[in-house]
């Protein structure tokens, strides 16, 4: 979409200050109307919640979200819709033109990312958004949402990622992911970064954050999970509300966790700048949102005949939540599995993470950044074997023969491992080119 990097010359934050204030884009009016999300795993579930909410509220709602699944669009949303051809061309004229003078300026080479992020917050400008919604990319403390200011932010979750950029300690990770909070604001984290309470207390206090902790401060209780959707209790104690039987179609254990972060994030927003509302609008917009959240890829069931399930975790923490949430949500038996993994990721830590749960396993590439199936095979032997396991040079052959073993054994599929692998595996299962799919 830019002919540019992925990312940038060193650090963004100052070339894309200037970008902004080119654009004309006030940092007060973002920081007032914007959320930010972070996190490892579940910021786009978390923040596709928060912009339901939001637009159950009646909020004309933007949201910014990485990656896309199949078209590039998705990334910007405005009350749901993708930003058209048309918008996005005639604002990427801008930016670019924008780009082009700050980089002579500075000498210094823009990242497609960045430019991207100043593309949103001009298209949520131009359309007059009252909230929105912002997922970071990588970590926090250099990514460039940190540029909208918001008080109110999140990290999800925190695992091993990226460490050559964010550190090889999880208290890095976790303390990078917090740095996109303004001082004076709020970050509530997620379940899993409850041993880090300790630090984060420390490391947030002389930025005066407060940290809020699920199962601490934001209460989860009465889960009950099926494979038609999952309700809980849900309980603020920095809100002093509590609502019984909240109700979310996104499957799986951790969506309890960024349900209720979504919920809590809305309620510290909202009661700073939606005055004068009655707690039972708050209540009402939140049941509304999490209930209609869609967001494609979490246990996703693309096909009944077999039952085919997709996820797109591809950090080994997260896989873990899923597999263990899709044998709670539709059992433990008679699964077949699909896996590969990118390249670029702990593969063998993921393909190990889920071998030993299948006694059948297929093994195969995605087009894009796909490991070799054939070292996947080897860490899926080392995890289990015992398994059966069997290698496809491609999503097409792992299509045909998994839906012919599917058959054959009466058997369910379970497609996971990776992002990519996931989105092309449901592509061409629906007849679709799974090499004509274009990533960022």
């Amino acid at each position: 979409m830019f002919d540019l990097p992925k990312y940038g010359d060193g650090i963004c934050l100052a070339r894309l200050a200037d970008l902004m204030d080119r654009l004309r884009l006030s940092g007060g009016w973002l920081q007032t109307r914007s959320i930010v999300v972070t996190g490892s795993n579940g910021k786009g579930s978390t923040a596709a919640m928060c912009a339901a909410i939001g637009r159950a509220w009646g909020l004309r709602t933007g949201l910014f979200t990485s990656p896309h699944l199949e078209r590039f669009n998705e990334r910007i949303q405005v009350n749901g819709v993708p930003i058209s051809d048309e918008a996005f061309a005639r604002l990427k004229q801008e930016v670019e033109a924008g780009i082009a003078v700050i980089t002579d300026l500075r000498g210094e080479r823009f990242g497609a990312f960045e430019a991207l992020f100043g593309l949103a917050c001009l298209h949520f400008v131009k359309t007059d958004c009252e909230f929105m919604v912002f997922e970071a990319g990588i970590g926090g403390r250099y990514d460039p949402v940190r540029l909208v200011g918001a008080r109110e932010t999140c990290v999800t979750s925190v695992d091993y990622e990226h460490v050559e950029l964010l550190g090889n300690s999880l208290e890095q990770i976790v303390s990078d992911k917090s740095d996109a909070c303004a001082a004076g604001g709020t970050i509530i984290y997620g379940e899993n970064c409850l041993p880090l309470q300790r630090h984060l207390y420390e490391y947030n206090r002389y930025r005066d954050v407060t940290s809020l902790f699920v199962r601490h401060q934001v209460g989860i209780s009465g889960e009950l999970a099926s494979a038609s959707g999952q309700q809980f209790d849900f309980n603020f104690l920095f809100g002093d509300c509590a609502y019984r039987g909240l109700e979310t179609n996104l499957l799986g254990t951790v969506q309890f966790n960024n349900a209720a972060i979504a919920a809590a994030l809305f309620l510290l927003w909202g009661r700073k700048r939606l005055l004068g509302q009655t707690p039972e609008k708050f209540e009402s917009a939140i049941r509304t949102g999490l209930r209609d959240t869609q967001w494609p890829g979490r246990l996703e069931v693309i096909a009944q005949d077999p039952l085919t399930v997709i996820d797109v975790g591809h950090t080994p923490d997260g896989i873990r939540q899923s597999l263990a949430s899709l044998k709670a949500i539709h059992g433990d038996d008679d699964w077949i599995l699909v896996t590969g993994a990118s390249g670029d990721k702990k593969a063998g830590e993921i393909v190990g993470s889920l071998a030993p749960a299948f006694d059948t396993i297929i093994c195969t590439a995605a087009y894009h950044k796909g490991a070799d199936p054939h070292d996947i095979a080897a860490a899926a032997r080392l995890a289990n074997p015992a398994a059966d396991i069997q290698v496809t040079a491609t999503i097409e052959d792992a299509v045909r023969l998994a839906g012919a073993l599917a058959g054959s054994r009466k058997r369910k599929l379970y497609v996971a491992g990776g992002l990519f692998l996931a989105i092309e595996y449901a592509t061409a299962a629906r007849g679709g080119r799974a090499q004509d799919l274009r990533f960022f």
